[in-house]
């Protein structure tokens, strides 16, 4: 199960939507705690390839994120990119590129009013649905 913050699930759906038409992207900090995994800060970065059906992230700005993370005791726990005009599900280009079976994969619709965002995780091979609780 994923734990994130109901501040951070509005901050993560404004600056998706701020990026559109692009496909925004980050990554999530936290704290590991047996299969679940709790976020402790987000950080958004730049998707390099300023399109709407694929992501770059900016390897400066990975850098400098994850050595704040490691200042602050928290360890990556896996990123975040939007669809603009798709479902929250990962494309054959995010499973392609899903490495990391401890990894959390955080995807934000905007093509209906109502976004949606869900958590997959790589297991067997495929991208499968996470629990996602958004709390306080």
């Amino acid at each position: 199960m994923l734990y994130l913050k109901k501040h951070d699930y509005h901050k993560i759906l404004s600056y998706c939507r701020k990026e559109l038409p692009e496909e925004a992207c980050g990554l999530l900090a936290g704290r590991k705690q047996g299969a679940d995994c709790q976020v402790e800060a987000v950080y958004f970065l730049t998707n390099t390839k300023h399109s709407s059906q694929h992501f770059s992230m900016d390897p400066g700005e990975q850098f400098a994120a994850i050595k704040i993370m490691r200042a602050k005791n928290l360890e990556l726990v896996g990123n975040l990119h939007s669809h603009p005009e798709s479902p929250a599900f990962p494309s054959r280009e995010d499973q392609r590129l899903a490495f990391d079976r401890e990894f959390r994969y955080l995807i934000v619709s905007l093509r209906n009013n109502e976004p949606v965002l869900k958590v997959f995780m790589l297991q067997e091979e495929e991208m499968k649905e996470e629990p996602l609780t958004i709390w306080r």
